[in-house]
């Protein structure tokens, strides 16, 4: 196991609707704090197959890694301002996706 220096998740853009999935234990997930970690180059790269296998199913787009912390109670939260502001949901439409229902 060669360990990563940050903690990763996997992200994608959701093919049916565009909103931003997380890779989970089982499946996508729309909050980050479900989201499947990994902690070493193995694991995250099987996190990349299983995404590259969505991608040829055509269930999801724009499938990569992000490093993330993991905090004392075991939630990722991204370490980098892009996957930050994906969280959020459209910064140009308030009135679409997770601001408008009350999310994040």
């Amino acid at each position: 196991m060669t360990a990563l220096k940050h903690p990763q998740i996997l992200l994608a853009s959701d093919l049916a609707d565009g909103e931003v999935v997380f890779l989970g234990a089982e499946s996508w997930e729309r909050d980050h704090r479900r989201a499947r970690v990994a902690r070493d180059k193995e694991e995250a790269a099987a996190l990349e197959g299983f995404g590259k296998a969505e991608i040829a199913k055509n269930r999801v787009v724009d499938v990569y890694l992000a490093d993330v912390d993991v905090g004392a109670d075991g939630v990722p939260t991204p370490l980098h301002y892009r996957e930050k502001m994906r969280l959020k949901g459209p910064s140009v439409r308030p009135d679409l996706g997770k601001q408008a229902k009350g999310g994040a």
